[in-house]
């Protein structure tokens, strides 16, 4: 039985923990052969590209620093070398911008250092990564930006790290005009609070799970594979008629984060 994405190629960016994971991994059970992007941990991506082989599937990774101004082109400069090395030909289906920082500092306390790091990978690498993956994507192909709940609900404390997500949702509706010639879809996913390393701050405990849920509509903690579901729906057939859409999936968050 065929697979629906069997015979494409995915590149997952930050796909080597949390949520990036989840979907590099679903993105292969699919029959993608996925590229797993990692910034500074390649053991972690590495472990990520053997458990799928293990399962049958076929991944490569592929390392670069998305702070630095030419990350782009090193990325894509991986991308082709690992692709060449896996049998494949450097094309391109599947683009997810997955990969985000999102520092716990307040308005008061954050530093130039911490808004510039939020700038290059939040924005800045997302914008000039979809500009570099273009040349290779297929027509036909999809781009799946990962934007948070925090575009349409700012949350407190996290002043720098909210103003970036808005900028993650109008992307997606410009690239999806410039490119819906080629028939290429380009939509955001935007989590709410999702149980990874990232959010450990707040949650893990009751009170703190508690406190989450009170703005949620389902009263559990969401978890990678809630996000990867989205993604990986929108990387197949059945998303061939969305496009420019920001799909929130978030538990029904409300109010405030």
């Amino acid at each position: 039985m065929s697979k629906p994405l069997e015979g494409k190629v995915a590149l997952v960016t930050g796909g080597s923990r949390g949520i990036g994971r989840a979907i590099a991994e679903k993105l292969a059970a699919d029959g993608a052969t996925v590229a797993v992007h990692f910034g500074r941990n390649g053991k972690s991506a590495e472990d990520v590209v053997a458990g799928i082989q293990k399962a049958g599937g076929k991944a490569f990774a592929v390392g670069a620093d998305l702070t630095a101004k030419d990350a782009a082109t090193k990325l894509f400069s991986e991308f082709d070398a690992g692709a060449k090395k896996n049998g494949g030909s450097g094309k391109l289906d599947v683009l997810v911008n997955n990969a985000g920082v999102a520092p716990l500092v307040g308005f008061a306390e954050t530093t130039e250092a911490q808004f510039d790091e939020l700038i290059a990978v939040n924005v800045r690498a997302p914008f000039f990564i979809a500009q570099e993956a273009v040349k290779r994507l297929s027509d036909g192909g999809r781009i799946i930006n990962l934007s948070s709940v925090v575009a349409r609900l700012p949350a407190k404390g996290l002043a720098a790290y909210s103003l970036t997500k808005p900028a993650i949702d109008s992307l997606t509706k410009s690239l999806a005009f410039d490119l819906g010639g080629r028939n290429i879809n380009v939509n955001a996913v935007a989590p709410g609070v999702i149980q990874t390393d990232m959010t450990a701050a707040f949650t893990g405990s009751e009170e703190a799970d508690a406190g989450v849920m009170s703005g949620q509509a389902l009263k559990r903690i969401g978890q990678a594979d809630d996000i990867a579901d989205v993604v990986v729906f929108l990387a197949g057939p059945g998303a061939r008629w969305i496009t420019g859409q920001t799909i929130e999936v978030s538990g029904g968050t409300t109010v405030t984060l």
